[in-house]
């Protein structure tokens, strides 16, 4: 532990998933003193191997050079937090059955922090990272943590919320230029400690911080969610009405409302829904929260409606080009919720197959990245291809649910040279339409003149 004693200001992660791994590299990457602890035994071995458990661009070449100089350390030794001088908590919080938020990992982190920091003299903060109902820091973690180390907040332990607001595919990037960081804390002692790492961290590109009570800072990261989710189930509610409507291309609508300052031009992309770790989990918690204290959230629970309903589409405009899809061969290509990544969480893709099989369609499926995690759950339900044109080969139908560029390169000639039938639904919307007039190809979002 010697080189963890150094000057240089050192911090523990508990909890060595998409947000904790991806803290603890950046953070080692600019000099702190980092120690990542977990309790699974294969991923402190492949973090060890300069290897990500997951996928995410820049991630891998971070952890080798930082566990090549030994300012990175990985280890299941939870007591190894007493040697650092702030421990942030990035467990899961994944949900219940009811859709409200499972708080098991943060309370037995909590605890284990607690016991690790009893006898530790030197002040200490600890920081809850994992998305948290509001209220939670101060009426779950607070007093878990006051009784584990027998010490209150305020004197020799300081508590902070700090939520996260990483993308997949962009996490490394987002870890050190955020476009805002939120503190959550109740005195000024434990505030002051986490906002001077922070702008130790950020050097000169330092982005706006805002310190505020930390049920408030619990519910901006609940916020910033609903309010993502709601502009892509908005533009797919638009796109829904643009296809109706014959040569009308959404592209084009969202392009010009993007000018409006008031809306602004990202997440405007039409598509098959969202996916991914966070919205869906999110809006469910919230929901859930809401509706323990006497209001339902109904825009909320369209949102997630809207989301639900572009699966049936998708799997109903594939009926509409093939007719019956019993036994049919269609091929999904992405399973990845979007490009960068290998999660398949709530991906659209997974609920598109589900509605496919469902009709009766035998589905075959390519993604470059996700296929480990695909087959994990999917298993046997669907064929899985070695590349794209493996998977269209022979198909009577063609969805594209995610954006890899590998799919961007595929040509008309490929669909009426590998398919049996050359019908295709461009869920992504990531081919030119002009090209693609030879082919029954129908875009998401595009009104058909035919």
């Amino acid at each position: 532990m010697a080189d963890l004693k150094k000057s240089a200001p050192s911090v523990s992660v508990i909890g060595l998933g998409y947000v904790g791994l991806c803290t603890a590299a950046t953070l080692a990457s600019r000099g702190f003193r980092v120690v990542g602890i977990d309790n699974d035994e294969t991923k402190i071995r492949s973090v060890r191997g300069a290897k990500a458990p997951f996928h995410e661009p820049g991630l891998n070449n971070l952890l080798g050079k930082t566990i090549k100089k030994k300012i990175l350390h990985v280890t299941d030794d939870v007591s190894m937090v007493s040697d650092t001088q702030l421990t942030q908590i990035a467990v899961g919080t994944p949900s219940l059955e009811d859709g409200s938020i499972d708080l098991t990992y943060v309370k037995k982190a909590t605890q284990e922090l607690g016991d690790a920091i009893r006898a530790k003299q030197t002040y200490h903060v600890a920081v809850v990272k994992s998305t948290v109902v509001p209220g939670t820091t101060n009426t779950i973690v607070r007093p878990i943590l006051e009784q584990s180390s027998g010490k209150p907040i305020g004197e020799k332990i300081g508590l902070c919320s700090n939520p996260e607001f990483l993308r997949e595919g962009t996490a490394v990037n987002d870890s050190v230029h955020p476009d805002v960081v939120v503190i959550g804390a109740n005195d000024a002692k434990s505030a002051g400690t986490l906002k001077n790492l922070l702008l130790g961290f950020h050097g000169k590109n330092r982005p706006p911080m805002i310190v505020t009570r930390p049920e408030t800072a619990e519910l901006v990261k609940y916020a910033s969610n609903a309010f993502l989710a709601a502009r892509v189930s908005c533009v797919n509610t638009i796109a829904n009405i643009a296809q109706a409507i014959p040569d009308v291309d959404v592209t084009e609508v969202a392009k010009a409302i993007g000018h409006i300052p008031r809306i602004g031009a990202l997440f405007l992309e039409a598509g098959p829904g969202y996916g991914g770790s966070c919205f869906h989990k999110d809006l469910q918690a919230l929901i859930s929260f809401s509706k323990e204290r006497g209001y339902d959230p109904t825009l909320l629970s369209a949102i997630e409606e809207t989301n639900e309903y572009q699966s049936d589409r998708v799997a109903a405009l594939s009926e509409k080009l093939v007719g019956s899809l019993m036994g049919k061969r269609v091929a999904v290509l992405g399973l990845a919720f979007k490009k960068g990544t290998d999660d398949v969480r709530e991906a659209a893709s997974i609920r598109v197959i589900d509605r496919l099989r469902k009709k009766g369609a035998s589905v075959v499926a390519y993604d470059p990245a996700a296929m480990p995690n695909a087959k994990k759950l999917l298993g046997n339900e669907v064929e899985f291809a070695e590349d794209e044109r493996s998977a269209i080969k022979g198909a009577d139908c063609c969805v594209v649910m995610t954006e890899w560029d590998e799919f961007k390169r595929l040509r008309p000639k490929d669909f009426l040279r590998e398919m049996k039938t050359p019908n295709i639904i461009d869920a992504r919307r990531i081919f030119e339409p002009s090209k693609y007039e030879e082919l029954n190809y129908v875009r998401m979002g595009l009104g058909s003149s035919k």
